[in-house]
Formats: C-alpha cells, sequence, structure tokens
C-alpha cells in the first residue's frame, strides 16, 4: 500500500511539473499572436495545441483531486 501512495505521489509531482511547462508554453505563443503584426496559421496552431494540453492536464488533475497547495 506505501508503495502506490509514493508512486502516485511521484505521478502527481510530474503533472504539476508538466502543467507549469505547458502554462509557461501556452503564454508565449499567446503573447507572440499578440504581439505579432501579421496573423501566423502555424502560431495560432500551436498556442491552440498548447491551450487544449493545459486544458487537459487541468482536468486530469482535477480528477486525480491534487491541489497545488499540498505540494
Amino acid at each position: 500500500m506505501f508503495r502506490k501512495q509514493k508512486m502516485r505521489k511521484e505521478f502527481d509531482h510530474r503533472l504539476i511539473d508538466l502543467m507549469g511547462i505547458i502554462k509557461k508554453q501556452w503564454d508565449q505563443k499567446s503573447d507572440m499572436c499578440r504581439l505579432s503584426y501579421e496573423e501566423n496559421d502555424e502560431l495560432q496552431y500551436q498556442m491552440r495545441l498548447a491551450k487544449a494540453k493545459y486544458i487537459f492536464l487541468f482536468q486530469e488533475a482535477k480528477k486525480r483531486k491534487i491541489s497545488i497547495k499540498d505540494q
């Protein structure tokens, strides 16, 4: 039982770390889209992809009932 809890904590930490990385990517792409003079389809695609990844990870964290305060 102890090993299962330890593995769960480890994967919860990984999920939170990955959420931070993806959030930074999403913010960078959003800023680049906002600051660009011309509309760039590839950049918008990358921004939407990063947003979708973040939302997916956020929903997974919500399912697992992970609280960042506890970390």
